[in-house]
């Protein structure tokens, strides 16, 4: 009987291992201002993901503001506002783009946080069981240091800051990670240099922005890679195409996959939170 009993624990224990490791991976990109190119490296970085065979889903938590789905090409008729507030379902909402990539529109949900009952927020995370095999979710928030974009930063496992070699971008970049110290919410980061010319002025634009981190602000910074300033980009936005899709062969798009396999190589922290344990938190910061 203790036997059986050991036996029953142990087979407990594998499966909650087992449930821990099927938990999406949660990455936060954000900025310290807008105009970075932000929003276009998460959808080329989430189709990347997925082209190396990975369930990748973009949150669009760009409250009011969020254009993901112009950038993949889709139209987002709803939003997790109607998911909430108007009785739609999951999958009406969540848009399928290039190679599969989900996206899941915020819209302005969030700012009415505080007016659910008990029973909606539980019916929406309900909801949310039909989203299942994710490896990642990938959080696209606004740009600035604001509630929001903090609130977004505290609820994932991987915190992504995208900069450019511009000294306003450097700063903003800077004042945001000033301001999640300040608050202890994460002792890490991870960096993305955008619109550089060469490797050698993205080196310099990561060494002298990891010099200020870690001198003044004490947090440790990785780079993930740099992102060539890149006509191809701009002729694909245009055409509302991501540029990983449109001219795969470009240098911006092998810059993006780049950044996709050292991202795929590093062994995230998992919290096992999956995609309600991720809007549970949500609710619990935005209320």
């Amino acid at each position: 009987m203790l036997d059986q009993a050991q036996r029953l624990r142990q087979m407990a224990i594998k499966n909650d291992d087992s449930d821990i490791h099927n938990k999406p991976r949660i990455i936060t990109v954000t900025s310290g201002k807008g105009g970075v190119g932000k929003s276009n490296i998460v959808v080329n970085l989430s189709i990347a993901l997925q082209k190396m065979g990975r369930k990748v889903m973009i949150f669009d938590a760009d409250i009011g503001m969020g254009n993901d789905d112009i950038i993949m090409g889709c139209s987002s008729k709803y939003n997790v506002f109607d998911v909430i507030f108007r009785g739609k379902e999951i999958d009406e909402v969540v848009l399928t783009g290039p190679f599969g990539v989900k996206l899941l529109p915020g819209g302005s949900a969030l700012t009415k946080v505080e007016d659910l009952t008990e029973a909606e927020r539980n019916l929406f995370l309900n909801k949310l069981t039909a989203l299942k095999g994710l490896d990642y979710i990938i959080m696209d928030t606004g740009a600035g240091v604001n509630k929001s974009v903090l609130g977004f930063i505290a609820c994932c496992e991987d915190l992504v800051i995208v900069t450019t070699p511009e000294p306003t971008s450097l700063t903003d970049a800077y004042s945001l990670l000033k301001a999640v110290k300040h608050f202890n919410i994460k002792n890490s980061a991870k960096v993305i240099i955008n619109r550089s010319l060469d490797n050698n002025e993205a080196d310099m634009t990561f060494n002298k922005f990891n010099n200020a981190v870690t001198k003044f602000l004490g947090m440790k910074l990785d780079y993930l890679g740099k992102i060539s300033e890149d006509k191809k980009l701009v002729y694909a936005v245009r055409a509302q195409q991501p540029v990983i899709v449109s001219y795969p062969s470009s240098e911006v798009a092998q810059d993006i996959s780049s950044i996709a396999s050292k991202l795929e190589g590093i062994k995230g922290k998992s919290s096992g939170m999956g995609v309600d344990g991720l809007f549970k938190k949500i609710f619990s910061i935005f209320s």
